[in-house]
């Protein structure tokens, strides 16, 4: 599964570690998280994110 970068700040959503402080299981990939979900650092909006290379 593809890690994906937020444009804002650089906080790196990995798919394997998931984002357990806000309900998210690991091995959740990218497309599968919620429209509502925000970076957890700085609040960027899920469309701020950008593959990483």
């Amino acid at each position: 599964m593809e890690k994906y970068s937020c444009i804002e700040c650089g906080y790196v959503y990995d798919p394997a570690k998931g984002d357990p402080d806000n309900g998210i299981q690991p091995g959740t990939s990218y497309t599968d998280l919620p429209a509502s979900w925000v970076c957890p650092v700085c609040g960027a909006v899920k469309t701020d994110f950008t593959p990483e290379p």
